[in-house]
């Protein structure tokens, strides 16, 4: 599921459409990439940090906002940047193991747009057992989600200094306080499309059957 600025050809399907289905809160059947559930056991043990933060990446475009602002955090803070873009590719199964050994996450979004919250920030920092540090929606959305203290949002600094320099003092006892969650919680990632497509069924007693987007490219921007 892509952010609008990814998503083209909407224009022509106008018409059409009774119902959407997206990681936006407002669908018809809401399919978030990840939540939260309660965790039947004791939590799994962290690994030991060996690293401040890791960012994976492929698509890097000096014009992305995510770009820009790891151009000012970088002089501020050592970020390990792995994937494609900086020709360190990591397999899928390296993927979790080599991000669980840094303290910080950087999930930053490749475009912000309402609900647009990815593997990024589920799977790429929570499940790997580290602290997302987030460029994506307001942080009312992230916490519509996850506990407000499981995450670090980047509009709560004026400058990326200033998050790096937050980032850099935390002490053992507060970055604990940001993994706290997992002894009652668990990620969830829904990645599979038969389960999208279980959720149609779950939500069709409920959906409108009178419905049709006539704008939906304008629905989807918004």
């Amino acid at each position: 599921m892509e952010s609008p600025s990814h998503t083209h050809g909407l224009g022509r399907l106008g018409g059409i459409f009774n119902w959407v289905l997206s990681y936006r809160r407002d669908s018809d059947i809401f399919t978030p990439y990840g939540r939260l559930e309660p965790h039947p056991g004791p939590a799994p043990p962290l690994p030991v940090k060996s690293g401040m933060a890791a960012w994976v990446v492929s698509n890097f475009q000096e014009r992305q906002q995510r770009v820009r602002l790891y151009r000012q955090l970088a002089p501020h803070l050592q970020v390990d940047v792995f994937g494609r873009a900086n020709r360190r590719p990591l397999c899928a199964a390296c993927l979790l193991p080599t991000v669980a050994r840094y303290r910080f996450y950087l999930a930053f979004e490749n475009s912000l747009h309402q609900d647009y919250i990815t593997e990024k920030f589920w799977r790429n920092a929570l499940a790997a057992g580290t602290v997302p540090v987030v460029l994506g929606p307001p942080r009312a959305t992230y916490e519509a989600f996850v506990p407000p203290g499981a995450f670090v949002h980047v509009d709560d600094f004026r400058s990326a200094r200033e998050l790096a320099a937050f980032l850099r003092g935390m002490n053992e006892s507060r970055y604990g306080s940001f993994l706290a969650w997992r002894d009652r919680l668990q990620v969830r990632l829904l990645s599979d499309w038969r389960e999208r497509f279980c959720a149609i069924c779950a939500r069709y007693p409920h959906l409108p059957r009178d419905q049709v987007y006539e704008d939906l490219e304008g629905w989807f921007q918004a």
